[in-house]
Order: C-alpha cells, then structure tokens, then sequence
C-alpha cells in the first residue's frame, strides 16, 4: 500500500480517482490547490503526488519544489507536448492527459511507485556500502591503504589522467573502479582492458577500431573500445605492454581527443577519462627505448602506488576476514571462521600474488572446508600450493616446476593451452612469465592463444 496524494480542482476527477486508487489498496489524501494541500498535510510523506497542472492559485509544478523527492505525476487537459516537456524538464517522473482511461492511469502509478522504490533501495545499498567500505568495496585500516584512499577521494571527482602502480594482485583495476564510480563520468561507461592479453597483431583494432577491408578478416566495420569508452572511463591495465604503434595512436587520443579507426581516413572525436596501470618500472622501460616518452608524461599525470599485500600489516588479518565472509555468501555456505593456526599462517605468509592469491585461497578453503573452520590446512600456504593438473615431481619447487613446464611445451602449445593444463587462467600464465622472466617464442608473439 502506497500513500498517494492527489491535487486536483475538479471535484469530480478528484472524487473519481481517489475512488480508484483507493480500490486498488492505496491511502490516498486529496486537496483541491497547492495551498489545501500544505496547509492539509505534508507532501513529503506521500510515497506519490498526483498534480493537474493548471490549479488556482500555483500550478501543479510547484509541488516539485516541495517535494522534491516524492515522484510526481503531472495532469492536465491542456495536453500539449510543449507542456509535457516543461514538466518533465522540471522534474516530473510522469505525464498524463486528461481524459485518461484508468487502466493506463494504475500502470503509470505502478511504475512510478516502482522506480521510486528501487530508488530507495539503491540509495539505501550504496549507503551502506559506502559507511562500510568507503572507496568502493576496498578494506584497510593501514597507513599505506588510508593513504591510497584519501587519494582516490582526493582526484576523483577531476577528469586528470591516473597511473596505478603496483605488483599483480593488489587490486589495480579496484581502484580504477573507485575512480570511475566517485566521478563525475559514474553514469557513463567503464571499459577496462588488459593490454597483455591482447595481441600485438590485434591491439589496435581492437583499442581504436577498423574499417571493412582494413586487414584480412575484417569483414565490416567495427568500434573500438576507446570509442566504447566515450563519455566514461577507459581503464588500461598493463599499459607497459602496448607496442609502439598503439602507444602514438593512444597518445593522439590524450592530446587530441580524438581516434582514427585502422583503415580510415578520417578522425572521430571521443570524450574518455584514461586510467592507466601497471606493475614494471615505466621510467626504466622509457629509458630503454620500449615506451615513448611523450606518452609516459601524459598519462602519469597523478600516480597512485598499490603497497603489496606483505607491507600492510594488520591488514591481512582485515581483509582475509572480509574475503571470508564474501566467499561464504557467494557459494551459499553457512558463516566459517578462522582456526587459530590459519591466522597465524595468513599473518605470516608473504603472499607474492597479493591479494588475488588471498583470494584464491579462501575461496578453496570455503569449497573444502566440511565444518565450521578453516584451517591453516584447507588454505594450503605452506609452499605446497594445490597442485597443477600435472603431476608435481617432488624435488621440484612450484616455480621450477612452472619454469619447466612451461619451456618444454611452450613451442607446441598456444598459451590457452598451456595455462589450462597448469590450472591457472591466461592472465595467471602471463604474470608468471613476468615475474619469473620467461619470454614468449617469437613465433607465438601475434598469434592469438
């Protein structure tokens, strides 16, 4: 049951649709002018108003004013699209013209009421979200993370361009996220794409675009995702791996505002935020000749730098804690908690994947664990990490192993391949390869896997 206010002159109308409302489980008050209707009640409890627009005295808009956060249908028999459009422009969630048949009358209140109420819902949620997690989901009482969100609440709200640092698995595209979402461009799109993921043969079509024809295999014309990002956020992770081509096209993109799709000759203009991350030493790769300059200057315009997870202290223990709680609600298990040895081997652990690894390993733990607890077992940290799909010689360290395996069949196996029969998603593979400094085959470079 919803409660409606209706501003109504004509008795008859007013009467007659009190009567409808009120069969259809509303409470329903009425007035015949803006001025009854304040000096009656307080429009700002009604759930709905219902107003015509030409009253005695003010019109029905004013009530807009008033209760301004109450959805308002506006009524009239002075039907017009110019005054369709004024009201909406003035904040009415709804028009109607008299005379109006009452079946479309209850729909147009239903799906007032409706929106109304996920509008609440949603303000409630986000609330909370924000009194609990203040920068978007992510959790720290540290120095080094305290520091990272005052940042993010600090640059924001402006269009400048951010490079995110940081080892893999400590949260880069989270705070892209917050970024977007504390922004002005919320309400626009945020496309985030791993640069190493794509191959160098494909980036820039993929990044900007390409006309048919533009190269074999492109059978039509397509947008790229800086177009997709227009009027939102464009998140790059892994920006220290675009080849120099799509660097001076990406470039072109910050100082012009504008693209040209591969094959066309002319420019499209597009309106994006660039976010960018990464976790090498974007200097040093300048310094050698492996990113251009320009390019480095213009996008680390404000530098937020991501501690690992090692360095944050009691944060672990927080976090570890939170991810917990997450997990079990996601798989629909009853409330677990941490055994004694399993904080002690979580505080301890230096966690070299940070925290996706963290992560991972609570999410197995949460699958194996039978009863209340999990144990510093069920998380598996011990240097004995679940095992790969294939067997694990036991002289053999896991990043032996993964060296091994990886050098051995890498010339016949594209990297899809390689990272299922490892277990481990592409991405997992390709941080690997970065960490332990296992290169490519030339071969397999521009060929997608």
């Amino acid at each position: 049951m919803a409660r409606i206010l209706i501003v109504e002159d004509e008795d008859i109308i007013r009467r007659s649709l009190r009567r409808l409302l009120e069969r259809h489980g509303h409470q329903v008050s009425d007035a015949a002018s803006v001025e009854e209707a304040t000096a009656t009640c307080d429009p700002t409890n009604a759930d709905l108003i219902i107003a015509d627009l030409r009253l005695p005295g003010e019109e029905g808009t004013r009530m807009l004013d008033l209760a301004p956060e109450v959805p308002t249908i506006i009524m009239t028999s002075y039907a017009s699209v110019r005054s369709a459009v004024d009201a909406m422009k003035l904040g009415a969630l709804d028009y109607v013209a008299k005379p109006f048949d009452n079946d479309d009358l209850l729909l147009t209140v239903e799906r007032a009421l409706n929106e109304s109420r996920l509008r609440r819902q949603n303000a409630a949620l986000k609330a909370d979200v924000a009194r609990a997690y203040p920068v978007a989901g992510m959790v720290g009482e540290s120095p080094a993370m305290q520091a990272v969100m005052e940042r993010i609440t600090r640059v924001a709200p402006t269009d400048t361009t951010v490079l995110i640092l940081g080892e893999s698995g400590t949260g880069k595209e989270l705070v892209a996220r917050a970024l977007h979402e504390h922004s002005e461009r919320r309400d626009g799109p945020l496309i985030a794409v791993n640069c190493a993921a794509i191959p160098d043969s494909l980036i820039e079509a993929e990044l900007f675009g390409h006309e048919k024809g533009a190269f074999t295999g492109a059978v039509g014309a397509r947008q790229g995702l800086v177009e997709a990002a227009d009027g939102g956020t464009l998140f790059l992770d892994e920006i220290g791996e675009l080849p120099p081509a799509a660097q001076a096209r990406l470039l072109r993109v910050l100082q012009e505002g504008e693209i040209r799709r591969v094959g066309s000759p002319r420019s499209r203009k597009v309106d994006v935020r660039l976010i960018a991350a990464t976790h090498r030493d974007l200097a040093k790769r300048v310094r050698e000749g492996q990113f251009r300059e320009d390019l480095y200057f213009r996008i680390n315009v404000m530098e937020i730098r991501l501690p690992p997870l090692r360095d944050r202290g009691d944060d672990i223990l927080l976090l570890a804690r939170h991810l917990l709680e997450r997990a079990c609600q996601r798989m629909k298990r009853p409330p677990l908690q941490f055994s004694r040895d399993a904080l002690e081997r979580l505080h301890g652990y230096s966690w070299p994947g940070n925290v996706r690894e963290m992560e991972n390993a609570i999410e197995r733990a949460v699958i194996l664990a039978d009863g209340a607890w999990v144990t510093a077992e069920l998380l598996g940290l011990s240097g004995q990490a679940e095992e790969p799909r294939a067997a694990l010689p036991a002289d053999l360290s896991l990043e032996d192993y993964f060296r091994r395996f990886v050098l051995e069949h890498q010339q016949h196996c594209t990297e899809t391949e390689l990272a299922r029969r490892l277990g481990i998603s592409r991405k997992a593979l390709w941080e690997k390869r970065q960490r332990l400094g296992i290169p490519r085959p030339r071969a397999h470079r521009g060929a997608p896997g």
